[in-house]
């Protein structure tokens, strides 16, 4: 059988457990290269480049109208 527990857990208890659950900022870094903001240990999506390196090929995208 199930085992039933003995004691209704309290709202601290539960929102004790929880308290590590909270979403963390993202933590961004600028580029070596181009200086735009990224996510770390990631090649840029703007230039290409990782730690100095050209990694990918970045295709230019032309948004004006």
């Amino acid at each position: 059988m199930a085992v039933v527990p003995k004691r209704k857990t309290s709202k601290q208890r539960k929102a004790l457990r929880r308290s590590h659950h909270a979403l963390d900022e993202n933590m961004t870094t600028p580029c070596a290269n181009c200086k735009q903001l990224i996510l770390p240990h990631r090649a840029c999506e703007f230039c290409g480049f990782y730690k100095g390196k050209k990694i990918i090929k970045v295709a230019k995208n032309d948004k004006s109208k």
